[in-house]
């Protein structure tokens, strides 16, 4: 019987395509240590990885994240975000003392892309000025050799307590000593003291895979063929004389190494500009010139920079930062197309945020730092907040403006929403105007002409008819 697809046939050109059909943690699990190793190394040594990395960074994290409580009341908001503001400090938020919360974020986003996954463990304390703090731990802490569930019926796969449903009931965390070279046991945590971000691709996934494995072997290819076109053009550019003669010398002092038939010995030397060496009688030299110019390289690399930022769903100018290819069209289609990327990635660390921040506040009132009263009983009410992030500079703001006053005069955005793309407070931007407008005209000044396009600029009279041009 004929096949009906081609990726289907068995014939000489599949006879090495290799496939099988296993659960999610089976096909995973033989291979996840293997790639987080190798993805980390990439982490370490590749510019083209590096640059992917940091694009994600600046995109979900840059400089962080403002929170906006949304209590219903304005007095209590304030409080809030106030002290928020104050525990979002290194010394209060990071069970460590050394990260501040966006620095945490920032950590977490690189983990979530390089090892797959990231825990986020809430911890009970007396360090900041509030008794909770968190620790970022990596997938490694994963006690994989625990095997006893905790809970009758559950089972324990790569560390993790799972329920008959596959959910998450406990973590098994091994515990280090302060250089991280011995492990002094294995802490047992609930799942309510734990927040596992990974990306679920499939139904029956238990564990986290890394997302760069992808693009861990053309990244290497990369890699390795710069080396190579490095190491080219650098014999390439050196200048040197061989000399080479019918009988050998036999001065003292001559340069080389004796072997046992007192020849001269080539091994260990090596091609440095402006070398003057001399070959043995009846020796002589070979050039190997592999075809193909650093000229080539270019396009080769760029090829290989499109086709990774391609798999990890970002677009080669954001992963090269070369836009000498771009222009306001094209610069903002990929702004936008990279603003989807971003988003699925956001939307797991938002969810990360909203647990901490339920944490946090629940902790704040017990602590009495807050006074909410009834909160217990509205508990879901208070908790109600939003994230406004830091706004991205504009690419044509004359532009971008327009789009914006016209989005607001024809309802298509409200201020508020455009307040928040430019990471301001809706309120707060209006108080400033406000303020401002006020100081003005105690000084004589009326701005409102200026700032909201208003007449009332010439005079204090509005523009009539042909007046106005």
């Amino acid at each position: 019987m004929e096949r009906g697809y081609d990726a289907g046939h068995g014939g000489r050109l599949n006879t090495n395509w290799h496939a099988s059909i296993e659960s999610a943690e089976a096909h995973d699990r033989l291979d996840r240590d293997l790639l987080r190793a190798r993805a980390r190394d990439l982490e370490n040594n590749s510019d083209i990885i590096n640059g992917a990395l940091s694009a994600y960074r600046r995109n979900i994290v840059g400089r962080g994240w403002t929170l906006q409580a949304g209590t219903g009341d304005e007095a209590l908001n304030g409080e809030i975000e106030k002290l928020w503001r104050e525990w979002c400090r290194a010394r209060n938020c990071d069970v460590t003392g050394t990260q501040s919360f966006t620095d945490l974020l920032r950590m977490m986003v690189e983990r979530k892309k390089v090892d797959g996954g990231v825990l986020v463990l809430k911890r009970y304390t007396n360090y900041g000025i509030l008794p909770f703090q968190i620790q970022v731990l990596e997938v490694d802490e994963l006690d994989e050799m625990a095997g006893t569930p905790k809970h009758k019926g559950n089972r324990v796969v790569g560390g993790i307590e799972y329920s008959p449903f596959n959910r998450p009931v406990g973590f098994f965390i091994r515990q280090y000593d302060a250089d991280g070279l011995r492990t002094v046991g294995t802490q047992y945590v609930d799942a309510k003291d734990m927040v596992f971000w990974f990306r679920k691709r499939r139904p029956s996934q238990i564990r986290e895979i890394t997302d760069l494995a992808p693009v861990m072997t053309r990244v290497r290819d990369v890699n390795e063929f710069i080396t190579a076109v490095s190491v080219k053009e650098r014999i390439a550019a050196c200048l040197s004389i061989f000399i080479k003669r019918a009988l050998p010398a036999s001065a003292p002092g001559r340069n080389g190494v004796k072997g046992p038939a007192r020849e001269v010995d080539y091994a260990g030397k090596r091609l440095t500009p402006g070398m003057i060496s001399e070959l043995n009688a009846g020796d002589d030299a070979v050039i190997v010139d592999p075809k193909g110019t650093a000229d080539d390289a270019g396009g080769f690399v760029k090829l290989l920079q499109r086709l990774v930022g391609a798999a990890l769903g970002i677009s080669y100018e954001a992963a090269a930062r070369d836009m000498s290819e771009t222009n306001y069209s094209s610069a903002r289609q990929s702004v936008i197309e990279d603003e989807l990327t971003y988003a699925e990635e956001l939307d797991g660390l938002i969810a990360v945020m909203d647990e901490i921040y339920e944490t946090f506040l629940i902790s704040a009132v017990l602590a009495n730092k807050v006074g909410i009263p009834k909160f217990w009983e509205d508990k879901r009410g208070f908790m109600q907040h939003v994230w406004v992030g830091t706004p991205k500079p504009w690419i044509d703001p004359q532009k971008e403006a327009n789009a914006d006053k016209t989005a607001l005069a024809t309802g298509q955005k409200t201020f508020k929403e455009i307040s928040a793309e430019r990471g301001r407070d809706w309120r707060k931007q209006i108080d400033d105007m406000s303020e401002v407008i006020g100081y003005a005209k105690q000084k004589g000044i009326d701005l409102g002409g200026m700032l909201f396009d208003q007449g009332t600029a010439r005079g204090g009279a509005e523009p009539t008819g042909d007046d106005d041009p």
